[in-house]
């Protein structure tokens, strides 16, 4: 384990879509995905997004497992997800 905290994340896109990542630093990265050319290619055009849902991982390795399993979720899974009240 490191004393970076990571976290996995989703992104509502102007578009009402669902972009799902991971960072160890969430403001920095969703002001990338906002306005920098660091932000995702799929975020780039469907700007701006607005962070829906955050959750911590003990380290990069979790939270690049989790990020793999909620992209493995349907849309209709997903939005339950973020809909809980809960999110860090």
């Amino acid at each position: 384990m490191t004393d970076t905290p990571w976290f996995v994340y989703i992104l509502r896109c102007s578009d009402n879509s669902l972009y799902t990542g991971i960072t160890s630093d969430l403001e920095r990265r969703v002001k990338e995905h906002n306005h920098g050319s660091k932000g995702a290619r799929y975020t780039r055009s469907r700007r701006p997004v607005e962070l829906v849902y955050a959750e911590p991982a003990l380290s990069r390795s979790a939270a690049s497992k989790r990020e793999y399993a909620i992209k493995q979720l349907s849309t209709v899974a997903k939005r339950t997800l973020i809909s809980q009240p809960d999110f860090s």
